[in-house]
Parts: structure tokens; C-alpha cells; sequence
């Protein structure tokens, strides 16, 4: 039995060590991983091994060599999980940093917790069969229990499985800027049950997963470019002529920014009841706001430079005021209406 057990460690130290030198040749991490497996086997293992491999040589009762074969297979069986383990946790190291932004940080701990505890449930119901215990009732109770149990944390289930949803189709990851609704943040934290926005003003939006994923979501970080449009109303009275320039006014403020993409146009929209309305619509390079608000502003100014130099007024909305109660006018005024200006 001692030679045994003493053949079995050293064929584990060559194999680690041939291993090694194979893995330090090569790019791949796989055997990276397998290295680092195998260095995870215990000692008591390669002991039951050495043992059950020492009693093959001797002519035990058929009682103690099912035992012995029983307590074998128990100890491969936990040592094949510990290698599962150990594959699990080297594969979501590599993963993490393959993506050193942070971005994909939870995604890869909700997966690595799944595959984790799916190896050790399957590890226990194997080595409880492998011992003697019946697993098929087992497993019959505990699918009836949890069918109990899943009825009482539905809600909490639907929101695993949402993140996992979250995970593997990616409509937003740790860091993006997105809109729910009508709240808007950063996605600070993505986790098993609730995700997370840092919103504008500081505060924190706390969302279900269920929740966040059968509303509406805009994703603005994922955009190439931004789409901006504004309407310019100028008062009535406005000749024809000026009315004719204006498009073209609007047309080089727009492309007099370097920051815009194309412009897509601008007309003459709308007679309305106070004013003439202008349409115009362009596209910025950079999703980022800022430049958004930046751009709009410069193109805003140089609009109301270029009106005022041709003598073009913008239309500020008028309301008819009544007058003051009958009571309070002078007896016999007859009333007249007064016009005031609003600032729309």
C-alpha cells in the first residue's frame, strides 16, 4: 500500500511539474488552468487511492472491499469537484482580467457562483448515491420542496433569473449611462437581485431586476452619434424675403461647428397662431451630453447673431387679459380687453 501511494504522488508531481513546463510554452490559459487543478489535489486522496489499490492485492471479504471501493469513490468524487472548483475560479480570474474596466465584474461573479454551485450539488448527489442513500426520493422530495419553495420567493427567483438575463444578452453593463423610464444614472452595480444607477443628482436608484428588464431602456452610452432638433419661431410680419433666408441662416450655424456630423435639414414648418415656425434638424459626432449642450449653445448663438443682424425679431406668444371684475370698473366703462406679453 505504501508503494502505491508513493507511485500515485509522483506521478501527480511529474504530471504538475511536465505540465507546468508545457503551459509556460504555450499562450493559451487552459493549461494554466489544469496546472493549477492539479495542484489542488489532496493528499488524503492520493492515500484512499494508494489504499484501494494495496487491498486489490489482497483477498478481502466482499463486505469491506464494497466499503473499501465506497470510500474510494467518495474521495474521487470530492476531489473531482475541488478540480471543478479550482477551473471555475481560474476561468473567471482570466475573464476578470480580460476586462480590467470593471464593466463585466459582476457578470462574471453571478456566472462563476452558478457554475460553482452547480458542481457541488451534483458532487453531493453522486458521492450520497455512491454511500448508499436513495437519491431518486431524495431528489423527488426536494423537487416537491422546492416547487413549495419557489412559490414563496417567486419574486426573488424571477429576479435571478432576470440578472442572469442581464448577464448573458448585455443590454447594459457596470458603467454605462442608461434611462429607465423616467429615471436616468450610471449603472453602478449589477447584482443577484437589484441593480443599481448612480443618479445625476448624486442619489442612488435602486431597481429589481425584474423590474428594470420589462421596462424600456435607453442604453446613451452605446450611441454613435447624436440626433438634435429645434424649432426657431419668429413673429408675424416677417417679410417674405427674410422668411426665405432663414433656413439657410440655420443651415450654416450648423455646419460652421466641427462637432457636427451632417446636417439633415431645415423648413419652414408651421404657420401658428402667434408665430412662423422653422424646423431644423442635425447630428452631433459625440454621444457625450456635454458636447451636445456645448454645440447647441455655440449654433443657438451665432442663430440669434445672424437674425438680428438682417432685422429678424423671434415671436413672443400673446394672451388676451380681461379685465378686472364688474365691481371694481368705473359704472358706465364699457371693458376692453388688454394685451400682455408672455414669455412662452
Amino acid at each position: 500500500m505504501s508503494a502505491a501511494v508513493l507511485a500515485l504522488y509522483l506521478v501527480k508531481c511529474l504530471a504538475v511539474r511536465r505540465l507546468a513546463v508545457i503551459a509556460e510554452r504555450t499562450h493559451t490559459a487552459i493549461d494554466d488552468w489544469l496546472v493549477r487543478a492539479l495542484r489542488k489535489t489532496w493528499l488524503l486522496t492520493i492515500v484512499v487511492g494508494g489504499a484501494w489499490l494495496g487491498c486489490q492485492m489482497l483477498d478481502l471479504p466482499p463486505k469491506q472491499q464494497t466499503w473499501m471501493w465506497r470510500i474510494t469513490a467518495t474521495a474521487l468524487l470530492l476531489q473531482g469537484g475541488v478540480w471543478g472548483d479550482s477551473l471555475i475560479r481560474s476561468w473567471r480570474g482570466h475573464y476578470r482580467a480580460r476586462n480590467e474596466n470593471g464593466a463585466s465584474a459582476t457578470s462574471a461573479a453571478i456566472i462563476d457562483f452558478v457554475l460553482r454551485m452547480v458542481v457541488w450539488i451534483v458532487a453531493t448527489l453522486m458521492v450520497l448515491d455512491n454511500l448508499g442513500f436513495n437519491i431518486t426520493t431524495l431528489v423527488a422530495s426536494l423537487g416537491i420542496s422546492g416547487i413549495a419553495v419557489a412559490l414563496a420567493v417567486q419574486n426573488i427567483l424571477g429576479d435571478l433569473f432576470a440578472s442572469l438575463s442581464i448577464v448573458l444578452d448585455k443590454p447594459f453593463v457596470v458603467g454605462d449611462f442608461i434611462i429607465v423610464d423616467d429615471k436616468l444614472g450610471s449603472v453602478e452595480y449589477i447584482g443577484l437581485k437589484t441593480t443599481r444607477l448612480r443618479g445625476l443628482g448624486g442619489d442612488q436608484i435602486i431597481f429589481s431586476n425584474g423590474d428594470i428588464l420589462r421596462a424600456r431602456i435607453l442604453n446613451q452610452t452605446r450611441m454613435q452619434t447624436r440626433r438634435a432638433a429645434f424649432i426657431l419661431r419668429v413673429r408675424h410680419g416677417t417679410s417674405e424675403e427674410q422668411l426665405r433666408e432663414i433656413p439657410q441662416i440655420l443651415k450654416e450655424a450648423v455646419l460652421t461647428r466641427e462637432e457636427t456630423a451632417s446636417f439633415e435639414r431645415s423648413h419652414f414648418s408651421g404657420l401658428g397662431e402667434w408665430s412662423f415656425d422653422f424646423e431644423t434638424v442635425y447630428w452631433i459626432k459625440s454621444p457625450d451630453y456635454f458636447v451636445f449642450m456645448d454645440t447647441q449653445q455655440a449654433i443657438y448663438l451665432r442663430v440669434v447673431g445672424a437674425l438680428a443682424a438682417r432685422g429678424i425679431e423671434l415671436a413672443i406668444p400673446m394672451r388676451l387679459m380681461m379685465p378686472p371684475p364688474a365691481a371694481e370698473a368705473p359704472a358706465g366703462a364699457v371693458p376692453q380687453p388688454r394685451i400682455a406679453n408672455a414669455v412662452r
